[in-house]
């Protein structure tokens, strides 16, 4: 039996997202099994493409869009939950060899769900699944629990010179 590994790439730098479906395409290429779970966003971008090419790979969008310059509703705590009682039930099936939770930690840092939920689903999740958690802010009990953690560190920004210091403007 293989362990599944737990992977965290946080921080204030791009390329988050990047790297997973990175991973997610090279897991593919060996013939694995990828889901993933994008909790906030529901907009298609050009990286969503991907699943039209590649069938081993499945793609949903759980969120309800960005609400960073605003309070989250009761549907975005609704939305965020569910979200999150879909991916545990998929993590631990095993019908998924990596399983990505796309910011995963910025649904937390809005405490739209719970860092202890997330823990317990994680801990639970069949063995040899996998799992990648994107986003900025991560909690320190998921830096602990994770195998491997990659800080994604912005040095320099096009957007900077308009004066966006990220991307999602939550650090305005």
């Amino acid at each position: 039996m293989n362990k599944g590994y737990v992977h965290l790439y946080t921080g204030n730098g791009k390329g988050k997202t990047t790297a997973a479906f990175g991973l997610a395409l090279r897991a593919s290429m060996a013939g694995l099994k990828v889901y993933i779970g994008q909790f906030v966003k529901d907009m298609k971008y050009n990286e969503t493409k991907v699943e039209k090419f590649i069938p081993d790979i499945k793609i949903e969008q759980l969120g309800r869009g960005c609400f960073v310059f605003e309070n989250p509703t009761q549907e975005d705590l609704d939305a965020a939950k569910a979200a999150l009682e879909k991916c545990r039930d998929i993590m631990a099936s095993g019908d998924y060899d990596l399983v990505i939770l796309d910011e995963i930690t910025i649904a937390l840092y809005f405490k739209l769900i719970s860092v202890g939920d997330v823990v317990h689903a994680i801990k639970n999740r069949h063995p040899e699944v996998e799992i990648v958690l994107t986003g900025r802010y991560a909690p320190e009990e998921l830096i602990e629990m994770a195998d491997l953690v990659t800080e994604m560190k912005e040095v320099k920004h096009y957007y900077a010179s308009e004066g966006i210091l990220s991307r999602d403007g939550i650090d305005k």
